[in-house]
């Protein structure tokens, strides 16, 4: 394996239904490396989430992995035991929802939250763990941490309980973090600050985080390479800044052209035509093939290649920029 902190090769989630078996997440690989944001970035039913769900077990049956192995570090996780995929989940590998409050028990005080997961996984006694949990809060920003660590979720504004989850995610010091959609409820002012605060804490840290947005202008903001997804698939993986100023694949060309911050210069926003196919009713081409300007007969009629986890291109026969992107 490489020396990533998560390595997801071939994965493939599938939902079996009465009439067929959907595929969600259809052979996505990619790597993250300590230190690193990647960008996971798609429309609504992409299959952004359910990949990152799949990582951090915490797939709703009958959704499964059905193929593909998912490491982090040196370890095997997709294939582990209920029990052992609870103990590294907090501890190795946190999570930060959309909204909050699912992550937020509303009875309990925030210190307590903080502390018990501290005491679970690193060990701590209560008052180490008590401690632990102020300088956690001081540490993503809650003024007066000393006195807010004894308030409840709902005591918070909207940001502030953002914070108070990214505390919660990384109280256990994990490796990797989960970020699902963290700034989509949020203002744009507190969207800037929960951008800015991962960032510093990436950085400083080295904790690989695993960002999942639908907004190109928050994946501009904020990560280091872009994974594009589209009906479960990776259409385009590669570094940012390649792949928002020449993007290869048609669908990452229509979502910059249909973004305010990424299409600078233009009269108007494009739309892309049309819209993601249903899982269980894919094209046997190119999924993005019915919407695509460039599309030919062998994009309606032939598999497209898949991405690896170490290649900067677009699964795509006719890939837009090519020349561009090669110069």
């Amino acid at each position: 394996m490489t020396n990533a902190v998560l390595s997801i090769r071939d994965l493939v989630v599938d939902i079996p239904t009465r009439h067929a078996v959907l595929r969600p997440v259809d052979h996505v690989s990619y790597d993250i490396q300590a230190g690193e944001i990647l960008g996971v970035v798609g429309e609504s039913g992409a299959g952004k989430s359910m990949a990152g769900n799949a990582v951090i077990g915490l797939l709703n049956r009958p959704a499964h992995i059905a193929s593909g192995e998912i490491w982090l570090k040196d370890q095997r996780i997709d294939n582990l035991p209920r029990e052992q995929m609870r103990r590294l989940r907090g501890k190795e590998i946190g999570m930060v929802f959309q909204d909050p409050l699912t992550s937020l028990n509303p009875l309990l005080r925030i210190g307590d939250q903080l502390s018990e997961t501290m005491m679970e996984h690193l060990g701590l006694s209560k008052s180490d763990a008590h401690k632990r949990a102020i300088a956690a809060l001081d540490e993503v920003g809650i003024p007066a941490a000393a006195q807010r660590v004894d308030s409840y979720p709902h005591e918070f504004s909207g940001g502030m309980r953002q914070r108070v989850v990214i505390a919660l995610a990384l109280c256990a010091e994990p490796s990797l973090i989960i970020a699902d959609e963290p700034t989509t409820a949020l203002d744009v002012s507190v969207q800037a600050q929960i951008i800015a605060l991962l960032k510093k804490l990436c950085r400083e840290r080295g904790t690989a985080i695993m960002l999942i947005t639908h907004d190109m202008g928050v994946i501009a903001e904020t990560a280091d390479r872009v994974a594009v997804m589209y009906a479960g698939r990776l259409a385009e993986l590669g570094p940012v800044r390649e792949v928002l100023t020449t993007p290869q694949h048609p669908y990452t060309q229509g979502l910059m052209g249909s973004t305010p911050l990424a299409s600078k210069g233009l009269d108007r926003l494009r739309q892309i035509p049309g819209s993601m196919p249903r899982l269980g009713n894919l094209p046997d081409g190119c999924a993005f093939a019915p919407r695509c300007d460039y599309a030919k007969a062998q994009c309606v009629q032939s598999p497209i290649p898949r991405l690896g986890a170490d290649m900067a291109r677009a699964a795509c026969w006719y890939p837009v920029n090519q020349t561009e992107a090669a110069s």
